[in-house]
């Protein structure tokens, strides 16, 4: 399994992101969702899942498959990462964060991760708000932080406002924010990059305060 890695690799918390459903780990949103994190002294390292990966060969295009089949190569991605100087938090971008949401609990549990990280959580198939992907994160026991913009096709303030979450999720609002977590300047007077900075911010100081 090929890492990217960002952030000084003695950083006092890793973060372990999958990517989404049609993009890669260096696509151009998670490229700049990287920096951002490693620019607020995380160490971020990404993976692919291996439809993706396969996509970079002979094999071709593949669909992503259904989500919870890829909790195995999640569980796989972490056991390869190995040891890490301190924490260790899981998550990714849309789909990579809802596999993690997935497998938390058991990484937790084996006191393997300190937390978990969703950008983008896709709480709903976009126009389909009635096919829910939250039932897990009812009872979740894994400590948190989900980063989600305000009109997010995938789940909007209103409606996540509705859901039954754990309150051991806690979820940082982005004015504006579509899926990728981007605003309309023109609307918000926010940019993609303040956004970033924010998200960045909070996920360290989140992580200082669940892995003190």
């Amino acid at each position: 399994m090929n890492f990217l890695h960002d952030g000084p690799e003695d950083a006092r918390v890793t973060v372990l992101l999958g990517h989404g459903a049609g993009a890669p780990m260096d696509s151009q949103s998670m490229n700049a969702t990287a920096k951002a994190l490693a620019a607020a002294g995380l160490h971020v390292v990404r993976f692919e899942f291996g439809y993706m990966a396969g996509r970079r060969t002979a094999e071709g295009r593949k669909p992503p498959p259904r989500a919870e089949t890829l909790n195995p190569e999640y569980i796989a991605a972490v056991e390869e990462l190995g040891p890490t100087p301190g924490p260790l938090v899981i998550g990714g971008k849309s789909m990579g964060g809802r596999v993690a949401s997935m497998v938390a609990d058991e990484l937790f549990a084996a006191g393997r991760i300190a937390g978990l990280i969703c950008l983008g959580y896709p709480f709903h198939p976009p126009g389909r708000p009635t096919q829910l992907r939250t039932r897990h994160l009812a009872g979740l026991e894994t400590p948190t932080l989900i980063c989600q913009g305000t009109r997010d096709e995938f789940g909007t303030l209103d409606e996540v406002k509705g859901y039954t979450l754990s309150d051991n999720i806690e979820i940082l609002w982005l004015e504006d924010g579509d899926h990728d977590l981007k605003p309309r300047k023109s609307v918000s007077g926010f940019s993609a990059a303040d956004h970033l900075k924010t998200v960045a911010n909070a996920v360290s100081a989140w992580a200082a305060r669940i892995a003190p």
